[in-house]
């Protein structure tokens, strides 16, 4: 740990380099396969750009931005990098290993070195566990105590003057008439057989417990490059190998927007709507007027 009030030191460079990668993602549920094509580069200073067939993405740690450039709109996207307080993604990283590699319970393993197509590599292996998402909130769908509608009786409100609940006294001098006598005694009926007992249900298919993300990278040791990733996650299993080559420094429009791009301005945050009022009871139906015996 450096002393307080000295700089850290600097990282040493890196060699400029271009690798041409093909990736393959295999789906979960043992679909066809997909294949793609993407070129990636990187400068001394540690920009890198990976092109792909409709979108490139440039990333400037100088700069502390990433630009998305869609070559169909040609439309540029600018996005902040995270603080420096997050853990860091492996260096060219495919997205599907963005996303694995979430900050909380992270861990990371060194898998030592090894060769790969003539490249001396060094590979760490990144897991995360299965994180289940945020449970819903549950809004109760009943009245808040205190609160008062105009015409409605609210639970907790006084009690209507004039209006009797069920439970009020009878009617003075109302006399309930008496329920007539049977004209004969009738035998019961006979007991119905029971019913056969129905077959139990089969038992559940147990769940499987969620499988955890897990990154592999192995990257070349001379040109601080990816060679091969490969990330596996419950949607499936995406591979990129890439053959990086020593080139000379790129130019700086490689990693610059192109000219005639528009910048797309970022999205505002979406302000989450407020939960509907909850429907106010209904108002209680008062008992009939017992009838009067016939004189």
């Amino acid at each position: 740990m450096p002393a307080v009030g000295h700089t850290p030191p600097i990282p040493p460079p890196t060699p400029p380099s271009c690798s041409e990668c093909a990736s393959k993602t295999q789906p979960a549920g043992g679909g066809a396969p997909t294949q793609t094509a993407s070129r990636m580069w990187r400068s001394s200073d540690g920009k890198t750009r990976i092109d792909m067939p409709q979108t490139s993405v440039i990333s400037d740690p100088i700069s502390k931005h990433t630009i998305v450039l869609d070559h169909l709109k040609k439309e540029a996207s600018i996005i902040p990098m995270p603080p420096p307080g997050s853990p860091a993604v492996p260096p060219g990283a495919s997205p599907a290993a963005a996303a694995a590699l979430h900050p909380s319970s992270l861990h990371v393993q060194d898998l030592g070195k090894s060769m790969i197509e003539g490249h001396e590599v060094e590979g760490k292996r990144y897991t995360l566990p299965h994180v289940p998402p945020p449970p819903k909130p549950q809004i109760p769908g009943r009245a808040i105590p205190g609160m008062k509608i105009p015409g409605m009786k609210v639970p907790g409100a006084p009690p209507v003057p004039g209006v009797k609940m069920p439970g009020a006294p009878p009617l003075p001098g109302a006399k309930m008439p008496a329920a007539p006598a049977a004209p004969g005694a009738k035998l019961p009926d006979a007991p119905s057989m029971p019913k056969p007992p129905g077959a139990p249900a089969p038992p559940q298919k147990p769940k499987l417990p969620a499988l955890p993300s897990v990154a592999e990278v192995w990257t070349s040791v001379k040109l601080k490059t990816p060679v091969l990733t490969k990330v596996t996650t419950a949607a499936g299993e995406h591979t990129t190998y890439c053959k990086p080559t020593l080139t000379a420094e790129h130019p700086p429009s490689v990693f610059q927007i192109p000219p005639g791009y528009t910048i797309k301005p970022p999205k505002p945050p979406t302000v989450p709507k407020p939960p509907a009022m909850p429907k106010p009871p209904a108002m209680p139906k008062l008992p009939a007027m017992p009838k009067l015996p016939k004189t």
